[in-house]
């Protein structure tokens, strides 16, 4: 059988057809072949913020079992071009203890970060701990998971802009609500 089909026309739909091809496979792409295709991982250099002014402190609902109360700086909330979300963490113990830490959270990765611990007379001290350690999920006092998991992160993608996640943290609308049983 033969078929007497102009050259371009042919060449128009095989055109067509392979563009349609294209489009659906760039459809289906996902965030972590975005990041394959930038090449390894760079850390951008970080900078310390002032230490806290309790004005700026914003309140974070953590599980009910926490000892610990915590807040966060909305003044030092960054996302860095390395797409890591960096804040200033204060916790307080029952006793009354503060503990004020400069820290980073890479969504891509699900890892944490501590930069620098902050003291009274208004410096920072290096982290010992120079390590990006997975955030455990579920800990005792677990704020890490829950800035991740409820304002920073949907999945392993970091979500939303500064002024974004400091209104998720002021009114505590989470990104991702957890089943409670």
């Amino acid at each position: 059988m033969r078929f007497n089909i102009p050259l371009r026309p042919a060449a128009a739909i095989l055109l067509c057809c392979s563009l349609a091809s294209c489009s659906a496979q760039g459809q289906t792409r996902y965030a972590f072949e975005d990041e394959a295709d930038k090449g390894p991982w760079q850390e951008a250099e970080v900078q310390l913020p002032a230490l806290p002014d309790p004005a700026n402190l914003l309140k974070l609902q953590v599980e009910a079992a926490a000892t610990h109360r915590f807040a966060v700086d909305s003044k030092s909330i960054t996302i860095g071009s390395d797409g890591v979300v960096r804040y200033t963490i204060v916790g307080t113990s029952p006793a009354g203890a503060t503990t004020i830490s400069h820290e980073g959270i890479r969504c891509a990765a699900f890892e944490a970060k501590v930069y620098a611990y902050g003291h009274k007379d208004g410096t920072w001290a290096p982290a010992r701990r120079k390590n990006w350690e997975r955030i455990v999920r579920g800990a005792r006092n677990g704020y890490q998971d829950t800035l991740a998991l409820d304002f920073f992160c949907e999945g392993l993608v970091q979500v939303g802009t500064v002024p974004e996640i400091v209104k998720r943290i002021r009114e505590n609308r989470v990104l991702n609500p957890r089943i409670q049983y």
